[in-house]
């Protein structure tokens, strides 16, 4: 009779185990919203981030890697490593053997695996909705949900709808990683400029959203297994001055193909026996400093052996590369004539103040009202793998953030990492 209620009473805890276990699953939702420097949030009341530094965490920065352009740094918080490692130095470039990447969906062009794509190798469902290299598969492996193809006009509510679906999935059929792009503030920070009052105005929409599915998750009660994170990829800072890379070698009869984002320009040369006088032409350009592929300083971890160029400049802030088209250029001079406008430009070196972005944290893992110093941009995918307890990214350099062993181990012993 005693090892039958012996019996009877372990299968029953063994059930209970089970069922504990599958409620605890644990869920990372990843948000990146573009462009949004770290002082942003401290220009207005906003909610839904208030709400977030109140019941989780908040970094003092998000330093990016160079350049601090939109995809190097998303696939950056993607892969846990430089661009020198994953191949991505910069939106546009041109690689020796494949070509012109201008903003590419192929996740083929990404060296350095992919948090979903280490998720899903270690069997966590992953969702994706818009990040750099998740439209296709990566070395055969890619998310299970995935949005294509990528477009712009596609608005957060329809991101809030789609992510809380994915969390009204069946347990078997839930992804442990959801990652989605959102707008933030890039479009008017680069229009208007980063001081312009309108960028408070923007960052208050991209809350609203951010209330909803906060609620949303609060209905679902999902805060004890479930950990929302925030990052962006740049930040933005107010460019005086163009710098002319394209004009001084046509004026010197060199002919090449410029690709210039804000800060960085890569030059491809019909005649690369001509490389010595293009760089004793470029090298007079003030506000700038030419490099050869050679020469790139392996601090700036962009040197790639296939996809700087010929010769490589990187601006000096505020001044820029960036060239607008006549439409664009009639805009800016008619909003920097009437309405205050500035050109807001970003993909400077890491440690320009204004290049720093956010990071915020809440729900199971992390503490309340804790706000710790700067973050690396690479110690994302190793944080985000510490809590889904996977191994990160097989080309990841970064670290788990210091704090989250400490945060962890205070949020077992308080219950302090459920979200209110």
């Amino acid at each position: 009779m005693r090892s039958l209620v012996r019996s009877a009473l372990i299968a029953m805890l063994s059930t209970l185990v089970v069922s504990v276990s599958s409620a605890e699953r644990p869920v990372v939702i990843v948000l990146s919203w573009d462009g949004v420097r770290h002082d942003y949030l401290d220009r207005a009341e906003f909610p839904g981030l208030g709400r977030i530094e109140t019941d989780g965490l908040r970094a003092e920065r998000l330093i990016p890697i160079f350049p601090s352009s939109t995809f190097p740094n998303h696939v950056a918080l993607a892969t846990g490593t430089h661009a020198d490692r994953h191949g991505i130095v910069g939106n546009v470039f041109r690689d020796s053997e494949r070509g012109v990447h201008k903003r590419a969906a192929d996740a083929e062009w990404i060296d350095a695996e992919p948090l979903w794509v280490a998720a899903e190798r270690q069997r966590v469902l992953a969702a994706v909705f818009f990040w750099v290299g998740s439209e296709t598969d990566w070395h055969g492996i890619g998310a299970t949900y995935r949005k294509v193809p990528f477009d712009s006009d596609v608005g957060e509510a329809e991101k809030v709808d789609q992510i809380l679906a994915w969390l009204d999935l069946p347990e078997a059929q839930r992804p442990g990683l959801i990652m989605a792009w959102w707008h933030g503030t890039d479009h008017v920070g680069h229009t208007k400029g980063p001081n312009h009052p309108d960028i408070a105005i923007e960052l208050q929409k991209q809350d609203d959203h951010l209330t909803r599915l906060l609620a949303g998750i609060d209905r679902r009660d999902g805060w004890g297994h479930t950990t929302l994170l925030i990052v962006s990829d740049h930040g933005m800072t107010e460019a005086t001055g163009r710098i002319q890379v394209r004009e001084s070698l046509e004026r010197a009869g060199i002919a090449a193909d410029v690709l210039a984002g804000a800060a960085v320009a890569r030059v491809y040369l019909e005649d690369p026996k001509l490389q010595d006088a293009a760089y004793r032409v470029l090298d007079t350009l003030s506000n700038s400093k030419t490099y050869t592929a050679e020469t790139i300083p392996d601090a700036l971890r962009v040197k790639h052996p296939s996809r700087n160029g010929d010769l490589m400049l990187v601006a000096t802030p505020p001044h820029t590369f960036r060239k607008l088209s006549l439409i664009r250029t009639a805009v800016s001079w008619f909003g920097a004539r009437f309405m205050h406008w500035k050109m807001g430009v970003h993909g400077y070196v890491p440690d320009h103040p204004d290049m720093g972005t956010i990071f915020l944290g809440m729900g199971r893992g992390l503490p309340r009202g804790v706000r710790i110093g700067a973050v690396r941009t690479i110690d994302i995918a190793p944080t985000i793998a510490v809590l889904l307890g996977i191994d990160p990214p097989a080309q990841a350099e970064g670290r788990a953030i210091r704090e989250l062993d400490s945060i962890a181990s205070v949020a077992t012993k308080s219950g302090s990492s459920r979200g209110r």
